[in-house]
């Protein structure tokens, strides 16, 4: 099991569930207010993150929000690009991800983990300074890690069904299980 890293300093009430070298960091746009409120990532009932992640193989069954820490059994850890909580990230400029990049950057090449997944397009983009992102794997590195764009799970982000985004989620799956058995 990995171990957790001591996280003095929660983003806004909310632990980040991080520890060195995990298969895949899940990076969040930033917290919902009602997850600050709950003191949980991903707390919100309409939020499909812990369903599509289970749905898509990282998880042996459905974990809940309180059950958060239990992602570091599986390789995965969780932050957000951004720290400020907001309704939605609507609320969020170009600027503010871009402000937050140094402290991501830092974090991620001290984590080291094998890849980096950016939940939603606005965080990388902003940060890679691109317009262009599509979904799945991103043809360059940050912080020296595999970068992949995934589709923002959140309960508001209409435009992606539970199906659509568990492929979406499942292609990282496929991949790191690719990668692992390349290794051994």
């Amino acid at each position: 099991m990995n171990e957790p890293i001591d996280n003095a300093e929660p983003t806004n009430g909310l632990a980040e569930i991080l520890a060195p070298r995990l298969s895949v960091i899940f990076c969040g746009l930033n917290p919902a207010l009602s997850a600050q409120r709950d003191g949980h990532n991903f707390s919100n009932r309409s939020n499909r993150f812990w369903r599509v992640l289970h749905l898509a193989g990282f998880t042996p069954r459905l974990l809940r929000a309180e059950e958060e820490l239990e992602m570091l059994e599986y390789g995965l850890g969780l932050t957000s690009a951004v720290s400020r909580p907001t309704k939605s990230a609507s609320e969020l400029k170009k600027s503010d991800y871009i402000a937050a990049a140094p402290v991501l950057e830092d974090k991620i090449r001290k984590l080291a983990p094998a890849n980096l997944a950016f939940l939603g397009k606005a965080a990388y983009a902003a940060i890679s300074l691109r317009t262009d992102i599509d979904w799945g794997k991103q043809p360059e590195a940050f912080a020296g890690t595999s970068i992949w764009v995934l589709p923002n799970p959140s309960g508001l982000n209409r435009a992606f069904d539970l199906v659509t985004l568990t492929e979406h989620y499942r292609e990282l799956k496929l991949a790191i299980e690719r990668d692992k058995s390349v290794v051994t």
